[in-house]
């Protein structure tokens, strides 16, 4: 059996989105290529405990606040890893190279310093996911009302849409599409179809959003830029994983207006479920902007919504 390295590895983030790469000293392996900062886990140490260790021991700081994220496994020619990844969003003391290391705040969607070491590449992909995924809602709101709205979600910085329009016609729903499409990309947000990934080549969407039952008769990965999978259970959310998705909404989390009184995870259930995944997750069913943090605390990538993306956006 090959003995796993346990990394704990942080992505230390500014308000602004900017994050903090370190270059590796020289006398370490790979050194001169840039990763993010963190180290070993020691024996009987949690992951958590490792990445205040070694934030300390490597960057002169004490972490306040850091989130559980993804996990991912990379073989090595030397060895292979499982890297614990947080997000760290609050600490004490400016970061500084306390072993001669070089560091580099960089954006997720234009980082300049190279080389990276090869297991960041999938991680930089899941950090340009932003933290709220919308889902559209115009057949209750009306095509037109919700068009205003969703000019709005845009303006105020809306980066990720679901088109999930059930009740839609073929044609109606393919004109809708291409009007979100275009709206979106104006503003350099990203659109995926719910369940229809001809629909989303035809109209120039970025994605598609599998439902459960796709995502468990698939046999391989769509050809489009963005896939994603609604999932209920751990067996969907390893699939995704086995087909080497983006990224799933796990629902529902909360009590939902849609489907009251049905069963619900919660936060430790959905917490339990996405815990050492590799792909970003997303908390629906039952969240408003109100539970980002709440969510983050229990591993989601950030929260996905129906109604609550679009209540109270009005142009002002």
């Amino acid at each position: 059996m090959t003995n796993i390295l346990e990394v704990a590895a942080a992505v230390m983030q500014r308000s602004d989105g900017e994050f903090l790469l370190a270059e590796r000293p020289a006398g370490k392996l790979y050194a001169g290529w840039w990763e993010f900062p963190g180290g070993k886990i020691e024996a009987g140490e949690s992951p958590y405990h490792a990445l205040v260790r070694e934030l300390h021991e490597e960057l002169g700081i004490d972490v306040d606040v850091a989130h559980p994220w993804l996990t991912r496994v990379y073989t090595y020619p030397h060895a292979t890893v499982r890297l614990h990844f947080f997000r760290v969003v609050n600490w004490h003391g400016e970061p500084h190279g306390k072993e001669n290391q070089r560091l580099s705040w960089q954006y997720p969607d234009a980082v300049s310093v190279t080389p990276l070491l090869p297991a960041n590449g999938p991680v930089l992909r899941s950090l340009n996911l932003p933290s709220v995924c919308a889902i559209t809602h115009a057949v209750e709101l009306g095509e037109e009302l919700f068009i205003e709205r969703l000019q709005v979600a845009l303006q105020q910085g809306l980066k990720l849409i679901q088109v999930r329009e059930k009740a839609m016609d073929a044609a109606t729903l393919r004109a809708f599409a291409a009007e979100v499409v275009w709206q979106a990309h104006a503003h350099g947000a990203r659109v995926v179809i719910n369940g229809d990934a001809a629909l989303a080549r035809e109209v120039g969407a970025d994605g598609v959003q599998l439902n459960s039952a796709q995502l468990m008769a698939l046999t391989a990965r769509p050809e489009l830029e963005l896939v994603s999978a609604s999932c209920h259970d751990r067996h969907e959310l390893e699939r995704v994983v086995e087909l080497e998705l983006d990224f799933a909404l796990l629902s529902p989390v909360l009590p939902t207006q849609s489907h009251p009184g049905a069963s619900v995870l919660g936060w430790e259930g959905f917490a339990h479920l996405v815990r050492d995944l590799p792909m970003p997750v997303y908390a629906l069913g039952g969240v408003s902007r109100a539970d980002m943090d709440e969510a983050r605390r229990h591993g989601a990538h950030g929260i996905a919504m129906l109604r609550g993306a679009w209540q109270a956006l009005e142009r002002t």
